[in-house]
């Protein structure tokens, strides 16, 4: 038998216990919050968190946000424009909120005037919507 074929034989029985440890060792996705936050989300975070269960602070909890009713988090104080403007957070409505929350719903508590650059803002709402 050729060395290259002893190698082979050798390795073969390895090879599936090393793919059952990599998928042991490797991390969990499912369920964990994306390993990069935007730079502009920093200014959010002050306010919001971004982790499941958290309790609200300044702002509302941010985790699973997208394809959530706008106001509906339960035992946050919303201001009554939120809570009843029928908006669910989709990719476009986020953007329009952390580019001018005010223009997006006249009323709201929210006291942040908004990202300006386009780009900014719709990385924050990529972000947000990858919270699950």
């Amino acid at each position: 038998m050729c060395p290259e074929t002893q190698w082979r034989l050798l390795m073969r029985p390895m090879s599936g216990t090393l793919l059952a440890l990599a998928l042991l060792t490797a991390p969990a996705t499912a369920g964990a919050a994306p390993a990069v936050k935007p730079k502009a989300f920093a200014m959010c975070g002050v306010c919001h968190k971004v982790t499941p269960n958290a309790a609200s602070a300044m702002g509302p909890g941010l985790w699973e946000v997208g394809g959530r009713k706008a106001g509906s988090v339960v035992g946050f104080a919303y201001s009554p424009a939120l809570k009843s403007s029928k908006i669910v957070w989709t990719r476009d409505n986020l953007i329009a909120f952390v580019t001018n929350p005010k223009a997006k719903v006249p009323g709201t508590r929210m006291a942040f005037a908004g990202l300006k650059n386009p780009k900014d803002a719709a990385e924050v709402a990529d972000y947000l919507l990858s919270l699950k």
